[in-house]
């Protein structure tokens, strides 16, 4: 299976800009950017932040006696935000939204609510494979034209294309990530005279003095077998190059092709140093993403690892303890291995399974400024939206990042995985998600774990 997520849409030269706007963004000096506003990623209870242009202009219908579900699989601050953006087109329409739970994978949530038939009107799908599956299981509705209107004006070409499949769009891009960040603790580095890396080579030193400090230096949250993806494209994209990352996303190339054996090579080089990881691989193995990160900035100047890789949104994490943003808990792109420096992002469409005008009502609001400006200011949150004020991220680091992602226009690389059929790509405890996990288990096994990933891969692509 494949997304019009391609090569198509970006290139080669565009990627290295791209990269470079993202290291050049994030090496300024991040001091300046604590304080309390730094700790906007958790859910206060305050009020919803007023969307920047709620005389914009935009156009939504009255939808008084309208009723909305809506589902997703965020949780916690995550969810509480999202929730306000939601009250927000509850009072400029009249209609009321409800937000449902959902677990992953949500293609087999969304089956069984289908299957019961109670499906939501509108599903948050993290995977442009998800998005494909829907359309082919005659799930989703594409959006109108009005919803691609609204896209038209506020998103790049290349996001628009994400969420086409067969030429129509049926995905608005509503939340964005930039994958391509390592997070530290400021005070374990200015203890241990680290330095903030540029390259591979220059990670290791750094996990090396800090290790020499009593620090354990890397944080991994092994149980989420996504993080374990994101950190193998990371490497890859970097060391093999965008056109192998196509291939690879496409399954043009086997996973046991060389570009992969060096890029499993290349991680276990700290996979496989023990001391190097919070509670070793079988600790790091039962470690969940949040998890993940405050262990990394709670503990003082002794906390249980100095470094957590993972996207902006770890903010939201970080806000959860007493670290604050740019003082505390500071952030490096994450090092060139190869020639370049990795662009990877992720994101969540909205999808329509109940077409209505509610429905497209709604895609068209989370399509707007408006609604994202909403998130934007509550921190922990990233927009591919182009028309939201730099100025709505609530703290420099935040509004470096946003910038960064929004400078490379169409030169980004989608997650691989995400892009991936989601039976390979986006299922915990199967496909590649398992894969990596057993090779963070045993990161001698590089052979072994290419031979599983092709066979898993070759089974969910058909190929």
């Amino acid at each position: 299976m494949r997304t019009t997520s391609s090569s198509t849409i970006r290139n080669t030269k565009g990627a290295r800009a791209a990269a470079a706007v993202a290291a050049s963004a994030l090496a300024f000096s991040l001091a300046a950017c604590g304080g309390g506003g730094d700790k906007s990623g958790t859910d206060t209870g305050g009020s919803t932040p007023s969307a920047a242009g709620s005389d914009s202009g935009l156009n939504l219908p009255k939808l008084n006696g309208t009723h909305l579900e809506v589902a997703a699989v965020w949780t916690g601050a995550e969810q509480s935000n999202f929730k306000k953006v939601l009250a927000e087109f509850e009072k400029r329409t009249g209609a009321s939204v409800t937000f449902v739970p959902a677990q992953d994978p949500i293609i087999n949530f969304l089956g069984s609510k289908i299957a019961g038939g109670q499906p939501p009107d509108v599903a948050m799908l993290p995977q442009p494979g998800a998005i494909k599956q829907a359309v082919d299981k005659g799930w989703a509705k594409p959006v109108n034209a009005d919803v691609q209107s609204e896209l038209g004006k506020n998103y790049s070409q290349g996001w628009q294309n994400i969420g086409k499949v067969n030429g129509k769009q049926y995905g608005v891009y509503y939340k964005a990530a930039n994958k391509s960040l390592i997070w530290y603790n400021a005070k374990v580095f200015e203890n241990a005279g680290a330095k903030e890396p540029k390259t591979w080579k220059d990670l290791l030193n750094t996990a090396q003095t800090v290790s020499d400090s009593g620090v354990t230096p890397f944080s991994i949250g092994g149980a989420d077998g996504w993080t374990l993806t994101d950190w193998f494209e990371n490497v890859y994209l970097s060391q093999a190059g965008p056109q192998k990352y196509d291939q690879l996303a496409q399954h043009k190339i086997k996973w046991t092709d060389p570009s992969v054996k060096d890029a499993l090579t290349t991680l276990a080089q700290i996979w496989g140093k023990k001391d190097w990881i919070a509670g070793g691989p079988d600790g790091a193995l039962q470690t969940e993403f949040p998890a993940s990160v405050t262990q990394t900035f709670t503990g003082g100047d002794q906390p249980k690892a100095a470094m957590v890789y993972e996207g902006d949104f770890a903010q939201v994490n970080i806000g959860e303890t007493k670290a604050k943003v740019g003082t505390d808990a500071k952030v490096f792109p994450f090092p060139t291995v190869g020639s370049t420096a990795p662009v990877v992002s992720g994101g969540d469409a909205a999808v329509i399974l109940k077409d209505s005008k509610g429905a497209q009502a709604l895609a068209k609001w989370l399509a707007s400024p408006d609604a994202a400006t909403i998130q934007a200011k509550l921190g922990g949150y990233l927009s591919p939206n182009k028309s939201v004020p730099n100025s709505a991220y609530p703290n420099e680091v935040q509004r470096k990042i946003a910038k960064a992602l929004i400078d490379s226009g169409d030169d980004f690389r989608f997650d691989m995985s995400d892009q991936a059929p989601q039976s390979f790509g986006g299922t915990p405890g199967k496909g590649e998600w398992k894969d990596l996990q057993d090779f963070l288990k045993n990161p001698s096994d590089v052979a072994g774990t290419q031979r599983k990933l092709e066979a898993d891969a070759a089974a969910a692509y058909g190929s």
